[in-house]
């Protein structure tokens, strides 16, 4: 059986969002934020994995690994576009699949 997100809202749905612009808005920012340090962080973890490969050591003070600066930029931009995106374009669907169903 095929669930959709609208299923468990129950025989009479609140309706509490608004279908306008705003609730957008809000869940783009906080899932940028998440984005941002999210994709930072797996960046950071990519770039511990490939220095361990290569044999790039890790700085002696810190424990940082090789060039992290520079992937977790681009992990960061990855997921400040990527995550907010994705969860953009469900919530769209699902609204397409609730105004339909009605």
């Amino acid at each position: 059986m095929d669930r959709r997100d609208t299923d468990n809202l129950g025989p009479e749905a609140s309706q509490e969002t608004g279908e306008g612009v705003w609730p957008y808005v809000g869940v783009g920012c906080l899932t940028a934020v998440s984005g941002l340090v999210g994709g930072g962080m797996i960046a950071v973890l990519i770039s511990k994995i490939v220095g361990a490969a290569v044999g790039c050591h890790a700085e002696a003070e810190t424990g940082a690994p090789c060039h992290w600066d520079q992937y977790w930029t681009w992990g960061a931009w990855i997921g400040l576009i990527l995550l907010p995106s994705v969860v953009i374009w469900r919530m769209r669907r699902a609204r397409a699949a609730s105004r339909n169903s009605k």
